[in-house]
């Protein structure tokens, strides 16, 4: 069901021309740069809470490995009661729905919150469904104001992405990669992506699923068979893959992820890495770009303007990751 027809099913006193959205989020400390970058990039701001932030901007909590819901918020209390007096108003007389209280901190108990929860759905009138209902309401506390609106949480699809019948013990996860894109291109309209150094294809699957155009090369022909595995098991288009060393690539595209070769037994030569950093400055305008080893002085000696940085672990394996225009 959409957002508009949600609005109809709460009558017209709850149209706002202001929307406000109140998201929860979670992330393993291991991931707390990569969540922090990634939704401040979203929402063009940093969160303002531990698990939640604010904003009148409308992002599909899909979207994100680390968003957990998104509130559509509609009614606002300083109680539980003054919630319930409002919620009195609503009728959903044709649709079935329930009332879930979200979580943000420690301050309520199970019992709590179960409590508040028929509190709120007794003063509605509509048939509560606990299974499968038409409308899902989420009730929030933060500050010592609730929040009473439209919950929309992530279906996690994505996830089947783990799965891939080609994968390196070593690549990008399915949470990591889908967050780089999101880093990489928060807005989603008309932008092409390119990945120059695709392996087998964990960020250009990601983004395809987001509906963005995108496509990958890389020099390693058994790195492009897997790919192309791997895209169509997905139902994509494997000729969206092909073998060819970036330094060589024309065309232009709004922004690229480059998750830079290494190797645990060898050292990456630096001529190297400066040569792909220069390719890369030519071919897009915005980067994300992952690395085993620091690279700031690189970033600026090859033109690049570093917006972010931060790191995510796997055990002892170390990802950098840069934010650049």
């Amino acid at each position: 069901m959409s957002l508009h027809e949600y609005d109809i099913a709460f009558g017209e006193r709850f149209v706002s021309n202001k929307p406000s959205y109140l998201y929860t989020y979670a992330c393993h400390e291991t991931e707390q740069d990569l969540c922090s970058m990634e939704l401040t990039e979203l929402f063009g701001h940093e969160p303002e809470g531990e698990n939640w932030l604010e904003s009148e901007r409308w992002i599909d909590p899909d979207r994100s490995p680390f968003l957990t819901a998104c509130l559509d918020v509609k009614l606002t209390g300083e109680s539980v009661e003054r919630m319930a007096e409002q919620a009195g108003s609503i009728h959903l007389k044709n649709r079935t729905f329930k009332v879930v209280c979200l979580k943000a901190g420690d301050r309520f108990s199970y019992e709590q919150l179960r409590g508040y929860e028929r509190m709120v759905g007794q003063a509605i009138t509509g048939q509560a469904q606990m299974k499968a209902p038409d409308v899902t309401l989420g009730m929030l506390s933060i500050g010592n104001i609730w929040r009473l609106g439209i919950l929309h949480e992530p279906e996690r699809a994505w996830m089947d992405h783990k799965q891939k019948p080609q994968n390196y013990s070593t690549g990008l996860s399915s949470r990591v990669a889908r967050a780089l894109v999101n880093l990489a291109v928060p807005r989603l309209d008309g932008v092409t992506l390119l990945d120059p150094c695709c392996g087998m294809g964990n960020v250009l699957i990601e983004a395809l699923s987001m509906g963005i155009t995108a496509e990958g090369r890389d020099i390693n022909p058994l790195a492009i068979r897997g790919a192309r595995v791997n895209l169509r098991h997905y139902g994509y288009d494997d000729n969206l893959v092909a073998i060819q060393d970036m330094n060589s690539l024309q065309g232009h595209y709004d922004a690229a992820i480059l998750d830079l070769p290494y190797n645990l037994c060898s050292v990456f030569p630096e001529e190297e890495k400066s040569q792909m950093l220069h390719s890369l400055r030519r071919l897009s305008d915005r980067a994300v770009i992952v690395s085993t080893e620091p690279l700031r002085e690189q970033l600026v000696s090859t033109g690049w303007k570093l917006l972010r940085h931060g790191t995510t672990r796997k055990g002892s394996f170390v990802r950098e990751i840069w934010l650049c225009e």
